[in-house]
C-alpha cells in the first residue's frame, strides 16, 4: 500500500509561485513514474506534470510548461512541483499520483496511475 500527502498549497496573486510537495510512505516510487493532476471547480481532472522513474525524463501539459517544474527526491520519496509565473487559471486542487505502468516512461493520462493523494488547494488571485 502507499500513502501520498501533498502540502504546499495556499493562496498566491497572480504572478506569484508556489512549491507543492507529496510525500510518499509504505512502498516507496522509486520505480514508478510520479505524476501531478489539476482540477479546477466545474472541470475534469487534468494532467499537469510527470517526471520518469529514474528522474531522467519530465513532461508538461502544454498550459504549465515553461512556467512549472517538477522534480523529485528518492531519498525523501517527495516529489515537488515548483509553480512560478501562477495565473487565476491555474486556481485549482492539485493531485500527485504514482504510476501504475513501469512501461510507461512518462504517462499522462489518469488511468496509467494508481494512487493518488488527497490534494492540496491552490488559489491564485487576480
Amino acid at each position: 500500500q502507499v500513502q501520498l500527502v501533498e502540502s504546499g498549497g495556499g493562496l498566491v496573486q497572480a504572478g506569484g509561485s508556489l512549491r507543492l510537495s507529496c510525500t510518499a510512505s509504505g512502498r516507496t516510487f522509486s520505480s514508478y513514474a510520479m505524476g501531478w493532476f489539476r482540477q479546477a471547480p466545474g472541470k475534469e481532472r487534468e494532467f499537469v506534470a510527470v517526471i520518469s522513474w529514474s528522474g531522467s525524463s519530465t513532461y508538461y501539459a502544454g498550459s504549465v510548461r515553461g512556467r512549472f517544474t517538477i522534480s523529485e527526491d528518492n531519498a525523501k520519496n517527495t516529489v515537488y512541483l515548483q509553480m512560478n509565473s501562477l495565473k487565476p487559471e491555474d486556481t485549482a486542487v492539485y493531485y500527485c499520483a504514482r504510476s501504475n505502468r513501469v512501461s510507461v516512461v512518462v504517462p499522462t493520462t489518469q488511468d496509467n496511475y494508481d494512487y493518488w493523494g488527497q490534494g492540496t488547494q491552490v488559489t491564485v488571485s487576480s
